[in-house]
């Protein structure tokens, strides 16, 4: 068990604010060009699944948000994109550009009840604490957590009101933070705790599954934690309970992920697109207040993304990603409704970005 990881990741936020390389910007000409594009690509009577990477030359724009991408996953676990277009942009147009960037990053995985591939995070009267909450359609303050995909990258289309003010910290700090101050608590953190699906799970699966909160894989630390859903995953029969210890390991934990020194707070901006790595980050949102306005309400767009070189991960993810082997289409929540045109989709787009084809 150690401490010490060679990585950008195990960042503190003096870091960030010193050394800004993570913040990245897109200018005038390439903007113009990326807009240009979706909005000539764009056609109403078309859904996502029928585009491909091949309908966006999406210019020299989508090399700076490749480069923030690869510097999310394999250097800081975060990264921002200042620039992308906004004005003039409708929403679904603004919505196919950031599917655009998906098509040419990877391959995008489903992420709910719905099966849906991307997904427009805005209060929709979601209850978050539910048995089937979940928080991207809520307008709560939500937990520390990592979302299930390797890579997630969320666009900004209209801030809140107030509020909503996205927060970053680091796993890999955190680790070392617990491993230094309470080493018999980062050992606890080794052990399987037990994450409710929160009723989106897939015919062939359990309503909950095992994973630790931290584990290891080829030189490389990987973190998991989503409060919301171990409390819930504590209503569903045939889930131990929750022992003392654990919750003094997780209580723990989550005042660590929000020390002033450990948590990085920023405000997502119209056309900014923050990418985050879920196994060396954990991210939450402070609570929101909308405008009166329909067009006005806070409105993001959010995708989940299988890179083609994705590192291998640890053998205990393997109930949740289906698939640890680098480079594979994994991680996801399929859902209810993961029919054969999303199988079909994801073959095509594993095919076209010379993946392995899917777990079927």
């Amino acid at each position: 068990m150690s401490g010490n990881f060679d990585t950008s990741a195990a960042w503190r936020v003096e870091d960030l604010v010193r050394d800004q390389s993570w913040v990245f910007t897109i200018e005038d000409s390439a903007r113009k060009e990326l807009a240009k594009t979706a909005k000539k690509a764009f056609d109403s009577a078309r859904s996502l699944f029928d585009y491909s990477k091949d309908d966006f030359d999406l210019g020299p724009g989508f090399d700076t948000i490749a480069a923030a991408a690869r510097e999310a996953y394999f250097g800081r676990g975060l990264t921002l994109v200042k620039g992308l277009p906004r004005n003039g942009m409708s929403e679904e147009e603004f919505q196919l550009m950031i599917w655009a960037v998906g098509l040419h990053l990877g391959v995008a995985r489903p992420q709910g009840r719905a099966s849906q591939y991307i997904s427009e995070v805005r209060a929709a009267g979601m209850n978050y604490r539910s048995a089937g909450g979940r928080g991207y359609n809520s307008n709560a303050g939500l937990d520390f957590h990592c979302d299930g995909c390797d890579l997630v990258a969320l666009a900004c289309y209209n801030k809140a009101k107030r509020g909503g003010q996205s927060r970053v910290s680091s796993s890999v700090s955190a680790w070392q933070t617990l491993l230094l101050e309470r080493p018999d608590l980062a050992e606890v953190a080794q052990h399987n705790f037990y994450f409710s699906r929160n009723q989106e799970e897939a015919p062939d699966e359990a309503p909950y599954y095992a994973q630790p909160l931290f584990d290891f894989e080829d030189g490389r630390l990987f973190g998991k934690w989503n409060r919301n859903r171990v409390r819930t995953g504590q209503e569903i029969e045939g889930v131990p309970k929750l022992t003392a210890t654990q919750q003094e390991c997780t209580d723990l934990l989550d005042e660590i992920l929000r020390r002033r020194n450990l948590m990085c707070t920023m405000w997502l901006e119209p056309g900014d697109l923050q990418f985050i790595n879920n196994h060396v980050m954990l991210h939450s949102r402070t609570t929101f207040k909308d405008y009166d306005e329909p067009d006005r309400k806070r409105l993001l767009f959010r995708l989940w993304i299988a890179p083609p070189d994705s590192v291998r991960l640890p053998r205990s993810w393997v109930d949740y990603f289906r698939s640890i082997a680098p480079g594979t289409v994994r991680g996801g929540i399929r859902g209810h409704k993961h029919d054969e045109i999303c199988k079909a989709f994801e073959m095509r787009q594993a095919k076209r970005m010379g993946m392995p084809a899917p777990l079927s």
